[in-house]
């Protein structure tokens, strides 16, 4: 008589086994509730090219916070970067403010301050005339007032025609961690 009991047993737990559920691992940390906030009043990042889109990126410490933001700028305008031209998108880009080392952190005081005509005119569309406006100037204020940010700037954006904006980059030194929001309509 041929004794099926461990031929029994070993099937059973290979069948186990491929009942245990596999997760995978992530391949990027999982983002701060501060960035998912932030995504949800102004969108997940896109290449849209208009509208609004946060970008959340690590950083290391020798990378400069603006040439990052303009790499994000260039990434969400995407396929219109190369059909409009460098040019019009630069023409544009300024640096229309920088937190001073030291300074009270109040982001939508700062933007409400940004004297560059230009710019300036973003600013409402960023903060006011926006469904959930109170919502998402306290993402922004979460985002950008926390006193890890050591480092914020804002640059004006636009086509040289009809597209105008803004870009909000603040860097996290300590965690090396960087949050852009992109902002761009007509």
């Amino acid at each position: 008589m041929i004794n099926f009991l461990p031929l029994v047993g070993a099937v059973a737990l290979l069948f186990l086994a491929a009942c245990v559920p596999i997760t995978a691992t992530p391949s990027s940390p999982q983002k701060p509730v501060y960035v998912t906030d932030l995504e949800t009043a102004y969108g997940a990042p896109s290449q849209a090219g208009f509208g609004s889109a946060v970008f959340y990126a690590q950083m290391k410490a020798t990378d400069k916070l603006a040439q990052v933001a303009l790499a994000k700028y260039k990434y969400f305008v995407g396929d219109l970067w190369v059909r409009y031209g460098e040019a019009a998108w630069l023409e544009p880009w300024k640096e229309v403010y920088t937190r001073p080392l030291g300074a009270k952190a109040d982001i939508v005081t700062e933007l409400r301050a940004i004297n560059d005509p230009d710019a300036a005119l973003s600013v409402p569309m960023i903060l006011d005339n926006i469904d959930g406006a109170e919502k998402a100037r306290a993402a922004l204020a979460t985002t950008y007032d926390d006193p890890a940010v050591s480092e914020l700037r804002i640059f004006n954006l636009g086509d040289r025609g009809t597209l105008t904006g803004l870009l909000i980059a603040g860097r996290r030194q300590a965690t090396g961690e960087a949050i852009f929001l992109v902002f761009l309509l007509d």
